[in-house]
């Protein structure tokens, strides 16, 4: 599932871990994107000013950059001394209509949304409702994590600073539309691949978790407490929290995605559920009055909005991240709450980035120079580091420094990563085995399989393959080799390449699949379901009897309209699980099951009993 482990999970395009990026660069393109226009603002001050100066081309670096990665649209928010300086757009926010991007288009700016969710729960600590040390067990008795020892200790800050142990397990919510309230119950059923506050983690569900944790602590909900508190006072206006409601407004820029080197359109995709992780959409002119509140540290003009104490912890460092030192100008990067804190050409700079589909962003501020920025753009980050370019062009210039080379820094590397990718095909390296097939006819994999975590897979036909959907996503699925099944290559499905392996039961039955959705942990497996038919009381009570085995009656009996149980002489009752037409497993004992075998006329007459010391014929009573 390559795009979910790439960008569409709130990517964290941070000074290092952008440049890091190799392989999701595209190649350099000789097909140009529209000269840039749009409406733009210098806001308190003309254009001529002396402020200006530092920017005099930029907006042609931009261009440039635009067309190099095939960026259809940008728009950029400069802050410096408590004034907003520049707030433009570039290129175009629809291709179609050829509409242009101004200051107020709305973009969706991913897990920059994640420090209005902290910024929200400093606020209640302020007001003494919320402590950052305390267990979330005491604000969300119901929290509940697969390692108990987290389940226990976990606090408000470990869920805001990636330690808490879980890897990313992000197609858990992007696949499906579950409530906030039952992802934080399945969060018991994911397993974690580090020790509980060990290791610096991205998690997208324990951001979602806090968010959920601020609605119940305020009595409200996550939405309305951000609303009141942050939105209205800092008068951002146009910021929504759906791409829905986006979409109802007169300047929003429309998703797209970079397939193969040719810009093509892409869905917007609701995460609503998930919302505290990623779901504003925003423009730069509400942006930059976010980006003056957290350089104000929690002042708006002459109010407080957030304690100068919580501002401070949210620029501090709580997470040391895994780093690369290949470029001198970027330092030790460092996680706060909600926000990474490093360094660039030796000046402090708070950041974070954020990308869901069709859409990547920067937000960065040096607190010390007291200067922001805040980039936008509409292609989606797989083949988009047009933010983090931008973004240090603008501090280079601001700070009057030579301007680093990124821009070509990021093409090379696109550029090498291409030729080894091309490399390998052309070679043919391959895991797969050649002339390999299935172990059982097709009409054998079909039906549905359920994970307590992840939800719902569904096998049906397609054709010489299946149709396969996990929750709300669904895709083509064809045979790459023996029991293993491949999603076919396409840029444009988001399960692309995802690989599905069938597994058989003792009995020689497909029983389950897994999936490998979760990197850093087992695949995920998925138990066969019986079909839905088999929990009826109608095909159930048919079944009920007495069954004679030998000198023993065996009874069956049907207890409510869903269950049935085995009794047996001298032992405790058993509850029969549905497995696949009319057989059930003997809940408890492994290796037993019954079969129920029906004559001519439809009625049922005997049962089979299938033990590890052979197999019996009861007969029906």
């Amino acid at each position: 599932m390559r795009k979910f482990l790439s960008f569409l999970l709130f990517l964290s395009l941070t000074i290092v871990t952008v440049a890091g990026l190799v392989g999701n660069q595209p190649t350099v393109a000789t097909e140009s994107l529209r000269p840039p226009v749009g409406a733009s603002a210098l806001v308190g001050q003309p254009a001529e000013s002396a402020a200006a100066e530092p920017l005099a081309g930029f907006d042609e670096f931009v261009a440039q950059v635009m067309k190099d990665w095939k960026v259809p649209g940008v728009a950029v928010a400069i802050v410096k001394d408590g004034k907003v300086i520049l707030a433009k757009g570039y290129g175009e926010r629809d291709t179609q209509k050829h509409l242009p991007v101004t200051p107020q288009t709305l973009f969706a700016i991913g897990s920059i949304t994640k420090s209005f969710t902290v910024s929200a729960m400093g606020m209640l600590v302020d007001e003494g409702k919320l402590d950052w040390d305390k267990p979330v067990r005491e604000y969300l008795p119901e929290f509940k994590m697969y390692d108990p020892v987290a389940s226990e200790h976990m606090t408000p800050r470990d869920l805001v600073t990636h330690r808490s142990g879980l890897p990313r397990h992000d197609s858990l919510w992007y696949s499906s539309d579950f409530p906030r309230a039952d992802l934080v119950r399945r969060l018991r059923y994911l397993e974690p691949s580090k020790d509980f506050r060990s290791t610096y983690q991205y998690n997208n569900l324990m951001f979602m978790t806090a968010g959920y944790l601020v609605g119940r602590v305020a009595g409200t909900t996550w939405e309305d407490f951000v609303r009141l508190h942050i939105l209205v006072p800092l008068g951002m206006k146009s910021t929504n929290y759906s791409v829905a409601d986006s979409q109802k407004s007169v300047d929003f820029a429309m998703p797209y995605q970079n397939a193969d080197g040719v810009v093509k359109d892409m869905p917007f995709h609701n995460i609503d559920q998930i919302a505290p992780a990623g779901s504003i959409n925003s423009n730069v002119e509400d942006m930059a009055q976010y980006l003056l509140f957290h350089l104000g540290k929690g002042m708006h003009g002459q109010t407080r909005l957030l304690s100068e104490d919580s501002e401070n912890q949210m620029q501090s460092p709580q997470m040391v991240e895994t780093s690369s030192d290949r470029w001198k100008e970027n330092g030790l990067l460092t996680y706060g709450m909600a926000l990474n804190v490093s360094a660039y050409r030796g000046h402090k700079f708070v950041s974070h980035g954020g990308a869901i589909d069709g859409f990547t962003a920067q937000l960065s501020f040096m607190p010390q120079d007291n200067i922001g920025v805040i980039v936008l753009a509409n292609l989606d980050s797989d083949k988009n580091p047009v933010p983090i370019i931008v973004t240090y062009n603008a501090y280079d210039r601001l700070l009057g420094l030579d301007q680093t080379p990124w821009n070509r820094r990021f093409m090379d590397d696109e550029q090498k990563t291409k030729q080894s990718e091309e490399e390998a095909k052309k070679q043919g390296f391959t895991e797969r085995k050649p002339n390999s097939r299935p172990s059982h006819y097709l009409k054998d994999y079909l039906g549905e399989y359920e994970n307590p975590g992840y939800g719902i897979v569904k096998i049906e036909p397609d054709g010489e393959g299946f149709k396969f959907t996990l929750n709300l996503l669904s895709s083509p699925l064809r045979h790459f080799h023996y029991d293993v099944f491949e999603v076919p290559p396409n840029p444009l499905d988001q399960l692309e390449k995802t690989k599905v392996m069938f597994l058989t039961d003792i009995k020689g039955d497909i029983s389950s699949l897994s999936i490998p959705l979760e990197p850093h942990v087992k695949d995920i497996v998925f138990n066969r379901m019986p079909e839905r038919s088999m929990s009826a009381r109608s095909f159930l009570e048919p079944l009920a009897g007495q069954y004679q085995l030998g000198g023993v009656t065996n009874i069956v009996s049907l207890e409510g309209d869903h269950t049935l149980f085995l009794i047996v002489p001298g032992q405790p009752k058993y509850e029969l699980v549905p497995r696949r037409g009319m057989a059930f497993d003997v809940k408890g004992l492994s290796g037993f099951s019954i079969e129920f075998k029906k004559d001519e006329s439809g009625a049922v007459v005997e049962a089979i009993f299938y033990q590890p010391d052979g197999t019996f014929v009861a007969k029906r009573k």
